[in-house]
């Protein structure tokens, strides 16, 4: 399609001041919707880990499984700029493991693949073989259990480090840099420092884009995260359709004559 999203779009945008929509999705149905609505960016995140597989962190997702929401996403996205994952342990043995398993990811429908932490070396190695990299800072929630939980990074005399972080993996070529839990007037500097458009999610809104965990912007989940916004009370309105379809079912109400042959 003449409109779709590359990565080489994604750095235009940025220098062209356009705010750059991004949203997960783990199947057909969500990907189509975010799709149609014209979101930019569509990522397969670890976050199934949480959402879809009901894991308290990311941590014991294996690249198969965002392999296999991958696939499903891919027949539902035309227009996005498809961003896959890399799980914990799939890039962090050798440069040579991260490749292959990127390489996976590039023929199950990838445009590009993400990875968290300071990898320039493995970055510019991926880039070479042809591999668009988004990159990830601040809270990275593959190290959930060195942070020692769901923390904010980056405060105080710390915001050094998550810069130099961010300034490494953007010299090493990677095309978008995400930035979590981190402080707004970190992620303003950070964002004034590099050319690759950074995606914010608790960022704040001087980032070149944001990014959130589709189910929390539907409304899906128990609990509202200070970096989420729900737009709609989804939990709310499934629990109402079930409840109904289970009252009509017990009730002999359904299916009637209409939706029987």
């Amino acid at each position: 399609m003449a409109d779709r999203i590359t990565a080489p779009k994604l750095r235009l945008m940025k220098e062209r001041g356009q705010s750059i929509v991004c949203v997960t999705a783990y199947d057909v149905f969500f990907a189509q919707a975010a799709d149609e609505a014209g979101i930019d960016v569509i990522l397969v995140g670890d976050s199934l880990g949480n959402v879809v597989l009901g894991y308290e962190t990311t941590v014991p997702v294996e690249i198969g499984d965002v392999l296999h929401h991958l696939r499903a996403v891919r027949r539902g996205v035309q227009r996005a700029h498809l961003v896959a994952d890399l799980p914990f342990g799939s890039y962090h043995v050798s440069t040579e493991q991260a490749i292959e398993n990127a390489i996976l990811l590039m023929k199950a429908g990838a445009d590009a693949v993400k990875l968290e932490g300071d990898y320039p070396d493995t970055i510019r190695a991926m880039t070479k073989a042809g591999i668009p990299v988004w990159g990830h800072v601040g809270f990275t929630p593959q190290a959930v259990n060195t942070f020692g939980g769901f923390k904010v990074q980056g405060r105080g005399d710390a915001g050094s480090t998550v810069l130099a972080e961010a300034q490494s993996i953007d010299a090493a070529g990677v095309c978008a840099i995400v930035l979590e839990l981190i402080p707004a007037a970190l992620s303003a500097q950070i964002t004034q420092s590099v050319a690759s458009p950074t995606i914010g999610i608790g960022g704040g809104i001087e980032c070149d884009g944001q990014i959130q965990v589709m189910h929390d912007i539907l409304g899906l989940t128990n609990k509202i995260h200070k970096h989420a916004k729900p737009y709609i009370d989804g939990r709310s309105l499934v629990l109402d359709a079930f409840k109904t379809y289970t009252q009509e079912v017990r009730e002999r109400k359904f299916p009637t004559e209409e939706n029987s042959f």
